[in-house]
C-alpha cells in the first residue's frame, strides 16, 4: 500500500513540475546569452554622444549623392535668384488621379486665401481680415505666369504668403501648380502641358495585362 501512495504522490509531484515548466508561449527565463553585447546592440538616442563615429554624433546625415526612396531630384534654386525662378520647370507628368491629389492639396493649403475657384477670394480675404487680395490665378496678370515662379512661392513663400516647404514635398507642389495650370488653360492661359501622354498611358496598362510567356514550356520546346 505504501509502495502504491510513493508512486501516486511521485506521479502527482512529476506532473505539477512538468506543468510549471509549461508557461505556454511565454519564456519567463532567457537562459544564457553568449557574447550579450554582440546579440542586443547598445542603444543610442538620435542627439545623443555616440563613440563609434569621428563627430561623435548619433543622426547621421544621408550618403552623399543618394537620394531617398520616393523623392525627387534636389532643384538646386537659391532663393532671391528671380532668374533662376523663371527658367526652372520640371519634367514630372501627371495623370488624373494625381492632378485630384494636386487638387485636393490646394484647397487644404491654398484655397484658404486664394479660393477654392482660384479667384483669390478665399475666405481668409473675404472675411476681411486682409487688405490684400490674394494672387488671382484666373486673372491675366497670372495666367502666364511661369511655373518656375509659382513653384518658388511655394517652396520660399512670397510677399504675405509664407513658404509651404515643410507642408509639400517636391512633388506635390508640382501636383499643386499642375492643377493651377490645368484650370489655368481653361480660362485663357497657356495650353496645358503636364498631363501623362495618354499614348504611355496606355503603354503601361498594356504592360501590366499582357500575358507573360511560358518560358520553361519555351525551353522544352
Amino acid at each position: 500500500m505504501n509502495k502504491t501512495k510513493s508512486i501516486v504522490v511521485a506521479g502527482l509531484v512529476a506532473g505539477l513540475g512538468l506543468t510549471a515548466c509549461n508557461s505556454g508561449s511565454i519564456r519567463r527565463n532567457p537562459g544564457k546569452t553568449y557574447a550579450p553585447d554582440m546579440v542586443y546592440s547598445r542603444a543610442y538616442d538620435a542627439y545623443t554622444a555616440n563613440p563609434n563615429f569621428a563627430d561623435s554624433q548619433t543622426s547621421r546625415p544621408p550618403v552623399a549623392g543618394t537620394i531617398a526612396m520616393g523623392h525627387e531630384l534636389p532643384d538646386h534654386l537659391v532663393e532671391g535668384d528671380t532668374n533662376a525662378y523663371k527658367t526652372y520647370t520640371t519634367s514630372l507628368r501627371f495623370t488624373d488621379a494625381q492632378l485630384d491629389e494636386g487638387k485636393r492639396l490646394f484647397n487644404i493649403y491654398c484655397g484658404i486665401c486664394h479660393g477654392t475657384n482660384l479667384d483669390g477670394q478665399g475666405p481668409l480675404y473675404a472675411s476681411g481680415k486682409f487688405a490684400a487680395m490674394p494672387a488671382n490665378f484666373k486673372d491675366g496678370k497670372y495666367l502666364h505666369m511661369p511655373v518656375g515662379q509659382m513653384y518658388a512661392a511655394v517652396k520660399y513663400g512670397k510677399n504675405m504668403m509664407g513658404s509651404y516647404a515643410s507642408q509639400l514635398d517636391t512633388k506635390q507642389r508640382w501636383m499643386v501648380i499642375a492643377y493651377i495650370k490645368k484650370v489655368q488653360s481653361a480660362n485663357g492661359g497657356d495650353a496645358f502641358a503636364f498631363g501623362a501622354a495618354a499614348t504611355d498611358s496606355a503603354k503601361v496598362v498594356a504592360m501590366a495585362t499582357e500575358p507573360k510567356a511560358d518560358t520553361k514550356a519555351e525551353g522544352k520546346k
